[in-house]
């Protein structure tokens, strides 16, 4: 079995396409309908699929609702019932601040007979920026800014924001008391873990504003002085486990990284080859995941580590630490990394992107390594060591025509990356 570069590439985005198919809420989401209240019921969501969410629940729930969910500027999807709203992500703005406010009021004064649905995605903590009193949208902008190019990972990102947040931690849902309260959770996190889907806005959360301190501490992120002492005041800590200012709450994941990536491995698997799933939950600097990666491909393509033909596959989320020019990118530093340790091994291609279709800060899902990725980029007066150093993977594929663009997914289940070796 041989693949040329054409065929390799074409066969990697399959294997992505199946990945985003497989994770629409209008295929995941009907199945798991909450019993019908007698009192009203309310639509309340944010993240990236919220929208999409929001328009899979309205067709399969047949009696009357209400509801305001924000996603990101670009995934709005049509709702007859909910009102949609958009904001910015991943560095929030007004219209998510006002969204955030006006979804607290609508929560309020409920009673025991109601029923809230959740529906939360990832990227529901930029678009739901309600900071704590005597901190300002622009402390939380800035924050944001800071921990995005930190190196943090998105545990310990979502953990700052919590604390920080008037609405996340909990604090959302137990504005819904009495009401019962049913989450509908489509995951982006390693681990699935819903206090950290959004920053668990209707989950108790289990970590402290200690917590948060040390992730302050330990990453040196430049913090105002008021913001730093809200934090250490006892109106940072969330709700936790077992409030009794806690409604009755049900959580259930609709879709995960790790059926994302089963889907993919079902197309490899149609094209004959053998796949091996390598983690859906890994994190870690971009381009240290690269070097390991590449080094178990070659051993692999060398010394059938893993036979050939085979696909390595993987989710999870790693971290860039921005320190040059460029734009970052998790996939795309990941790949550039990849392909530097591949030296052009010509058995050997990769895909890597976010599922969400926005990589980053950049409205480009990632991109594809070839055996002459190197070649061909030396050959255009590009040096891709000095692209990897400067955080510049975006400007490197874009050059090369292999970034990955697939527009609005309406979905997120984190990152995709998948390694083709070929005998």
């Amino acid at each position: 079995m041989t693949f040329d570069t054409q065929q390799a590439s074409a066969l990697l985005r399959r294997m992505f396409d199946a990945a985003i198919a497989a994770a629409q809420p209008s295929l995941t989401l009907a199945r798991h309908l909450p019993e019908r209240p007698k009192g009203r019921t309310i639509v309340i969501g944010a993240g990236k699929a919220s929208a999409a969410m929001a328009q899979a629940f309205e067709n399969a729930w047949p009696w009357a609702l209400e509801g305001l969910v924000v996603t990101r500027y670009g995934y709005a999807v049509p709702c007859e019932r909910v009102e949609i709203v958009e904001a910015a992500h991943p560095v929030p703005d007004t219209a998510g601040y006002d969204a955030a406010r006006r979804m607290l009021e609508l929560v309020s004064g409920l009673t025991e007979d109601d029923l809230v649905v959740s529906l939360i995605s990832g990227g529901g903590s930029a678009l739901l920026p309600l900071p704590l009193a005597g901190i300002s949208l622009e402390d939380k902008q800035q924050i944001n800014r800071e921990l995005l190019k930190s190196g943090a990972t998105i545990t310990e990102i979502n953990c700052v924001r919590r604390h920080l947040s008037a609405i996340k931690g909990g604090r959302l849902a137990a504005a819904c008391y009495p009401a019962r309260v049913c989450n509908l959770l489509l995951s982006d996190v390693p681990g699935d873990d819903p206090i950290d889907i959004a920053s668990g806005p209707t989950v108790p959360d289990p970590t402290s504003r200690e917590d948060a301190l040390d992730i302050v501490r330990r990453y040196g992120l430049e913090v105002p002085t008021h913001v730093m002492r809200a934090l250490e005041s006892d109106a940072a800590e969330t709700v936790k486990p077992g409030d009794v200012l806690l409604p009755p709450i049900d959580t259930t994941l609709i879709a995960t990284p790790r059926m994302a990536l089963q889907a993919a491995a079902s197309v490899a698997h149609e094209a004959g080859l053998a796949v091996h799933l390598l983690g859906d939950a890994i994190e870690g600097n971009s381009r240290d995941v690269g070097l390991v990666l590449g080094a178990l491909a070659l051993e692999s393509a060398n010394h059938q580590l893993f036979p050939s033909p085979c696909v390595l596959m993987s989710g999870g989320e790693t971290t860039v630490t921005v320190r040059g020019k460029g734009r970052g990118g998790r996939n795309v530093e990941f790949l550039l990394a990849l392909a530097l340790t591949l030296r052009g091994d010509t058995r050997i291609h990769a895909l890597a992107g976010d599922t969400d279709g926005v990589d980053g800060q950049e409205e480009i899902a990632g991109a594809i390594v070839t055996p002459d990725t190197l070649q061909r980029a030396w050959a255009l007066g590009i040096r891709p060591q000095d692209a990897l150093t400067n955080n510049d993977g975006h400007g490197f594929f874009e050059a090369l025509g292999n970034a990955v663009v697939t527009g609005p997914t309406f979905t997120n289940v984190n990152d995709f990356r998948a390694i083709l070796i070929a005998p």
